[in-house]
């Protein structure tokens, strides 16, 4: 047997938010539509619904719905997001509190129940 040579891997750690660790604007926003839109397309895909009925009961484009399955997020806004949401019998909630502390800066947080 041959004597394989280790091969050293830098790894660094990342954020918890990979728009942050890209170096995009706006990380969390870029998060939280991430992660709305990965709860209107779980429903979805839950529902097995077709591309066309999709885009019915959310009532936008099928390119509209491409954008969101492609992960074109720029080009989706948190209301339509909002609305897709109620539209597959889903309530939104909004919660404005006070940052936790002093120091860390404020978030965004979305949280699915």
């Amino acid at each position: 047997m041959g004597h394989m040579a280790e091969e050293q891997i830098s790894v660094t750690p990342g954020s918890g938010n990979v728009f942050a660790d890209l170096g995009l604007p706006h990380p969390e926003e870029a998060l939280a539509k991430a992660q709305l839109g990965c709860i209107v397309l779980g429903i979805l895909r839950k529902r097995r619904l077709s591309f066309g009925a999709a885009a019915r009961i959310l009532k936008v484009s099928p390119a509209k719905l491409s954008d969101l399955r492609r992960g074109q997020l720029t080009r989706i806004s948190f209301d339509l997001l909002f609305r897709f949401l109620n539209a597959l019998g889903r309530d939104v909630e909004i919660v404005v509190r006070k940052k936790a502390t002093a120091r860390t800066p404020a978030r965004i947080l979305v949280t699915a129940a």
